[in-house]
């Protein structure tokens, strides 16, 4: 487990292709700070879910676009930032869906932030329009008892 704190970055083009890259250096720090294979396709999942979403909404007019990836560990938590300077997201207006509703419709898409939920601890987007967004996401390294 790591008990300092770590930083580490990653700054790539926002393109579909390069969403394996991101997932495999995120999924190397996971790995490294101990997390299972469970928890570890738990975070590419979430990872895979908001680096699409920067990809088709953020950057969906732009061709050049980055996609900063930093991950933060400390004793407590795994914290992967995600952030883009493109158009930003009305996040905080989202609701939760049905899913019995949602699948009785063969609805597709629209599930990328229930999903972030779902697999991660703590969700989080900031949105400074015109200079950036951020989606935080944690994953604790200690399990609850609760």
């Amino acid at each position: 487990m790591a008990t300092q704190n770590v930083e580490y970055q990653l700054r790539i083009p926002s393109q579909t292709e390069n969403l394996e890259l991101i997932r495999n250096f995120v999924s190397g720090v996971a790995r490294k700070v101990g997390f299972d294979n469970e928890d570890i396709n738990k975070i590419e999942l979430a990872l895979d879910e908001a680096c699409t979403n920067v990809i088709e909404h953020a950057y969906r007019d732009v061709d050049n676009g980055d996609i900063d990836v930093a991950i933060k560990v400390d004793y407590q938590k795994f914290v992967i930032i995600v952030t883009d300077k493109g158009k930003s997201f009305p996040f905080k207006e989202l609701e939760i869906p049905d899913m019995k509703q949602y699948l009785a419709e063969l609805r597709v898409g629209g599930l990328g932030v229930y999903l972030m939920k779902t697999l991660m601890d703590e969700v989080e987007y900031h949105s400074e329009p015109g200079v950036k967004n951020e989606v935080r996401m944690a994953k604790y390294l200690l399990k609850k008892n609760g």
